[in-house]
């Protein structure tokens, strides 16, 4: 974002300091490098990369089973050298500009309540001023009649919006649902017989593998890289992100500010991932949200223009032999870990599923649902794999022995999702 998570930034705080809350939380600083299931820590060092909105400060009635629109899959080029031109020629009239404007109220610096300034201006100076943010996007049609699919970031808190298609049309755009926790958003224009894009299948996506990137970076549009598919599976964590909930395709192929929300394609022209942040400082470090899960989640704010997510409310972190060595050997953690593997829960949120079921600080998840706890990762992705009240089975570690726990998952409260 050039609309960035780094300059929304928080320290990385824990809500809710209460002596409640103190009582089920391990007060250590190897905390820090624990992460967050369902709760909000945002990281550094991280843009994601749509144009910035802050200039340096920062339901559809319809419900469709298939917002998607099915294409036929163009052969994988081997020998033409222009096929990259090829697939830009046939997908970029479906690759769109958004420009967005908000609103935003910032405050007079204290140094006007000084009695000086008072003196000729008297109480006049206003506390707070207001100015109009613009920013820009991209986007990529996904159904004829004008649905797009594009980042949350890109629309979030806009007071308008506006497409602009590859044809020079602009269209006022609708804003059917946005969901903050994977950064993905849909909204819809009045038009028809629109170009759309072919959907790939990013599960079956290989390191290596031919990677083409189109946006509008700075504004400048239809631009179009080139590279690979450097790495899949990248943790949030990992990114920088560790308030998102998605597992990002890594690609070298440039993305800049204003690629945010355009279409990664492979060498057939399908789209394999969402365009969404480049790692800052960086070169040949761009990440794309997997397509399967921009699907998922775009389904859903299309027929209900939100999303529920699985939610369990712990913070943990992998057990490592130095870890393991750093916490045995600080007598004020109050624990001692006999385990060299599995995933050690830090903090049980107060009144959260994980309290209901009797997880408690200083747990080790040793198994979920027959899986092997090797990473947090792990016990991220079960939980995402689960539908809102669905059910975990966990074996822990406790005490020294083992106790297995049924827990049901809840929803993931707005007010965390807001606070993204």
């Amino acid at each position: 974002m050039q609309n960035e998570p780094k300059e929304r930034s928080q320290s990385n705080q824990v809500h809710n300091s209460s002596s409640a809350t103190r009582k089920t939380s391990l007060a250590a600083p190897w905390r820090k490098s624990a992460s967050y299931l369902s709760m909000m820590l945002l990281g550094a060092g991280i843009a994601v990369s749509g144009s910035n909105l802050a200039t340096r400060l920062q339901p559809s009635s319809s419900v469709a089973t298939s917002p998607i629109s099915p294409a036929i899959a163009a052969p994988i080029p081997t020998t033409d050298p222009n096929f990259v031109a090829n697939v830009v020629e046939r997908v970029g009239p479906a690759v769109v500009r958004i420009d967005a404007s908000r609103t935003v109220t910032t405050r007079v610096p204290d140094v006007f309540d000084d009695p000086f300034f008072r003196r000729f201006f008297g109480s006049q100076i206003p506390r707070t001023q207001q100015r109009v943010q613009q920013g820009t996007g991209s986007g990529f049609i996904i159904s004829s009649d004008g649905r797009i699919l594009t980042n949350a970031h890109v629309v979030d808190g806009a007071r308008s919006v506006s497409v602009v298609l590859n044809d020079g049309r602009r269209f006022t755009g609708r804003v059917l649902g946005t969901d903050p926790v994977t950064d993905v958003a849909v909204i819809k224009i009045d038009a028809d017989r629109l170009p759309t894009l072919t959907m790939g299948n990013s599960d079956q996506l290989r390191p290596g593998e031919f990677a083409i990137a189109i946006g509008n970076p700075l504004g400048l549009d239809n631009t179009v890289t080139t590279g690979i598919i450097s790495a899949t599976g990248r943790s949030s964590n990992q990114v920088g992100v560790a308030d998102k909930r998605v597992q990002f395709i890594q690609t070298d192929a440039a993305i800049n500010p204003g690629n945010s929300g355009g279409p990664l394609l492979n060498a057939r022209g399908e789209v394999i991932g969402m365009n969404t942040a480049i790692l800052r400082g960086a070169q040949g470090l761009g990440f794309a949200i997997p397509i399967n899960t921009a699907q998922r989640i775009a389904s859903q704010l299309i027929a209900q223009g939100r999303v529920e997510h699985p939610y369990v409310g712990i913070q943990m972190v992998a057990i490592t032999p130095d870890l393991r060595q750093e916490i045995n050997s600080d007598p004020n953690n109050g624990i001692t870990i006999a385990e060299d593997r599995g995933v050690l829960i830090v903090r049980v949120l107060p009144n959260s599923p994980a309290a209901r079921a009797g997880l408690r600080a200083g747990d080790v998840i040793r198994r979920v649902n027959g899986q092997d706890a090797t990473t947090a990762e792990v016990v991220q992705r079960a939980v995402e794999n689960t539908s809102v009240g669905g059910q975990l089975q966990l074996e822990i570690r406790r005490g020294g022995r083992n106790v297995n726990l049924a827990l049901n998952t809840g929803a993931f409260p707005a007010q965390l999702q807001s606070q993204n």
